[in-house]
C-alpha cells in the first residue's frame, strides 16, 4: 500500500509520455505508419533512466520507508501493461517481461 499511488503515477506517466513522443516526432512512425522501431527506441529510454545500484541494505531500508516502488519494479512493471511495448518488442507467452493482456493494467 506504501507505493500504490506512486505506481498509479508511473503507468499513467509513461503511457502519457508514449503518446506524446509519438505525437511529437515525424520519425515516430516510418512510411507504412508502423511506430515499432520508435517504440523501441523509447523504452530503451525508460530503462536506461531507471538503471540503479544499491547496496542490498539500502534496498531494504528503502523498502521500508520510500513511496516508490525499487527501480526495476518502476521500470519492468509499468511497460508491460501497455500494448505497445509488447508490440515492439514482441514479447509472448513464457517470455521475462509479457503479461497476458487480461492482467494489463490500464489507466486514463
Amino acid at each position: 500500500a506504501l507505493t500504490i499511488g506512486e505506481n498509479i503515477g508511473d503507468l499513467g506517466g509513461l503511457g502519457i509520455a508514449w503518446r506524446a513522443y509519438r505525437l511529437s516526432r515525424r520519425d515516430a512512425a516510418d512510411a507504412s505508419g508502423d511506430t515499432t522501431a520508435a517504440a523501441r527506441r523509447f523504452f530503451v529510454a525508460w530503462a536506461r533512466a531507471w538503471r540503479f545500484v544499491a547496496r542490498p541494505e539500502e534496498v531494504v531500508r528503502r523498502l521500508a520507508i520510500d513511496p516508490h516502488s525499487p527501480p526495476v519494479f518502476r521500470c519492468n512493471q509499468v511497460a508491460t501493461n501497455l500494448d505497445v511495448f509488447h508490440e515492439a518488442f514482441a514479447t509472448a507467452p513464457g517470455d521475462a517481461l509479457w503479461l497476458d493482456p487480461e492482467r494489463r493494467v490500464t489507466i486514463w
